[in-house]
């Protein structure tokens, strides 16, 4: 039998590295991009069943879980006792609850933004003064990226106490045009053309109808208010191609889209206020004054 003494200690250490080198390699190399590939995966067949949001919750769930496996492996290669670090990380767990006490407010307003569901990845909201498409809801924020191509980072407790509006929840979006005519022109004909604008821009609906509102009188034109609807994904192109048509027919029908007029009066006791005439024909330049 082997005695103690004859244990070749310098081979025995050798090999039980070599055990720990492998061990950690396989880990390394071979568990994190195993767990990185099939949390993309999962996610890329559930996007096809159910909505881009649940499906990157899934995602996220596989990639936690098994980053923090993989962590918890690697920390029993080298001989910490599972049992210890479990108890440290309670400890841990409870040291930082009670510090972080704005995160814990983020994570529960995470899942209740989550459970609602007010909006999903890809929808279109507003908060606040931020407009932007939703890129992700996870646990302690919501990330947009704006119209002009900015990232923006929203805590959930933000979103939960502020006003929040999804302006592609539902497929079908209206756009309100608000125009103003002469006094002069006939209100029958200015509704006439403009339903007729409705009509041939392929990108209008014609369910719902398209609806005129005479708004009211201005202080220099009749105010119409142009209510007309689109898919949701073709309502920024509607708004440029109507607007355009609009001034195009009303230049052809010659309905006059009035400017507000300004008339200048300089007080019954200031100095006249000089007028330069300008005749046509001849030229001629009179002076005058207005009083």
């Amino acid at each position: 039998m082997e005695s103690f003494f004859d244990i070749d200690f310098g081979s025995y250490l050798t090999q039980k590295n070599l055990s720990v080198f492998l061990r950690l390699m396989f880990w390394v190399v071979i568990g994190f991009p195993l767990v990185h590939f099939t949390a993309k995966w999962v996610q890329k067949v559930a996007a096809e069943k159910v909505s881009a949001q649940l499906s990157m919750i899934f995602q996220k769930l596989i990639s936690y879980t098994g980053y923090i496996i993989i962590t918890f492996s690697i920390l029993n290669i080298f001989g910490f006792e599972m049992s210890t670090l479990l108890g440290a990380a309670g400890i841990i767990g409870i040291a930082i609850g009670f510090a972080s006490q704005t995160s814990v407010s983020n994570i529960i307003s995470g899942w209740f933004l989550i459970a609602e569901k007010p909006f999903e990845v890809t929808d279109v909201i507003t908060v606040g003064s931020v407009s932007g498409v939703v890129l992700s809801v996870d646990m302690l924020s919501i990330k947009l990226r704006t119209f002009d191509n900015k990232y923006v980072r929203i805590p959930n407790e933000t979103i939960i106490k502020t006003e929040v509006t999804n302006i592609t929840r539902f497929p079908i979006r209206r756009l309100d045009v608000d125009i103003g005519v002469a006094y002069k022109e006939n209100v029958q004909h200015v509704k006439t053309v403009l339903l007729n604008i409705a009509k041939n821009n392929p990108l209008c609906l014609n369910e719902p109808e398209p609806m005129i509102i005479f708004s009211g009188f201005g202080n220099s034109s009749l105010d119409f208010r142009f209510l007309v609807w689109a898919l949701k994904e073709e309502w920024m192109k509607l708004k440029n191609s109507i607007m355009e048509e609009i001034k195009n027919r009303f230049d052809e029908e010659n309905i006059e889209i009035p400017f507000p007029h300004v008339s200048l009066y300089t007080g019954s006791v200031s100095k006249p206020f000089p007028v330069q005439i300008t005749n046509q024909n001849n030229n001629n330049e009179n002076q005058s004054g207005v009083s």
